[in-house]
């Protein structure tokens, strides 16, 4: 199936892409199912304290980050697109009920393709502008989610997931 979100662009988006030896059904799990998010979610030593998932369009996707420091970062927003085992939008842009959010920053979008027995593992971050762009990149996108699909896969082998 082709997704909607094919069109890659480097001016306002940033992409997270790379082959991962765990099954799509697993990655499926781990980001839907707040008990697990919470555990692999944010690059250690944060935490995530708090995850609410109500996976529908419209539904809630919140977490709250905690940082080492014990200071708390609460992130609402809501799912655009829920595809089992294929995609999953969510955006900070609108909050639960697709109620408009006072401090946008981006959009997210996962897309799990089969790979053998592994999975495709594309992780898109879409910004409404350059500058908003360049900060989430300059925040530490690429190595931040690098680090946290690296503690996904690592916390899908551990066996915590089935």
């Amino acid at each position: 199936m082709t997704s909607p979100l094919a069109t890659f662009d480097p001016k306002y988006d940033l992409k997270l892409e790379r082959e991962i030896d765990v099954p799509v059904h697993l990655v499926w799990k781990a980001w839907t199912t707040p008990a697990h998010l919470k555990e692999w979610f944010v690059p250690k030593p944060w935490s995530i304290s708090a995850c609410e998932i109500d996976l529908r369009p419209g539904g809630v996707f919140r977490t709250v980050m905690r940082s080492p420091e014990g200071e708390e970062h609460d992130n609402a927003g809501c799912y655009l697109d829920v595809v089992p085992q294929q995609r999953l939008v969510f955006t900070d842009t609108l909050l639960p009920g697709f109620r408009p959010a006072p401090n946008p920053f981006f959009t997210g979008a996962l897309i799990l393709t089969p790979v053998g027995s592994g999975t495709r593992y594309t992780a898109l971050a879409i910004h409404g502008n350059e500058e908003t762009r360049d900060s989430h990149e300059k925040m530490g996108f690429h190595d931040g989610w690098g680090t946290v699909a690296t503690q996904m896969v690592d916390y899908i082998k551990s066996g915590a997931v089935a």
